[in-house]
């Protein structure tokens, strides 16, 4: 299994027996499945999605945004429950090539990608009850 460290953006191979034991990067020693969103901009979105091969559930949101900022606890929730798929957030107003690339129009969006391409999308803020039934819908869905 590869993942991404989001500290230095290392690929990292852990055996999928071993993503429960808190793996740390090889290269920084950071955390590599650390049970809160990673931050994610410009530079780094790509690498991170494109390479780690868990699904990964992307929140596009901005500071300025009300409903997203009451989403971010219960995002923040949901990471801590799904050990298996990494969280990410995404500030639109700082990271404004990726946004425009995934032709974000409105936030908080949230997008899961797997295999580092889009398999589904959904818009407005969500309860962590909410959020997870609806990543658990996308991912039966896909197999």
């Amino acid at each position: 299994m590869h993942l991404v460290c989001p500290a230095c953006a290392a690929t990292n191979r852990v055996p999928e027996e071993k993503l429960q034991d808190q793996p740390v990067c090889g290269r920084c020693g950071s955390e590599l499945m650390a049970p809160q969103p990673v931050e994610l901009n410009d530079a780094n979105f790509a690498a991170f999605v494109g390479r780690t091969e868990l699904p990964v559930l992307v929140d596009f949101w901005a500071d300025w945004c009300g409903p997203c900022k009451m989403m971010a606890p219960q995002f923040a929730q949901a990471a801590a429950q799904q050990p298996l798929i990494r969280f990410a957030k995404l500030d639109t107003e700082a990271a404004r090539q990726t946004a425009a690339a995934y032709n974000i129009r409105s936030i908080p969006t949230l997008i899961l990608f797997q295999g580092g391409r889009e398999t589904a999308r959904v818009s407005g803020a969500m309860g962590a009850a909410d959020l997870q039934r609806w990543l658990q819908q996308q991912l039966l869905a896909r197999g």
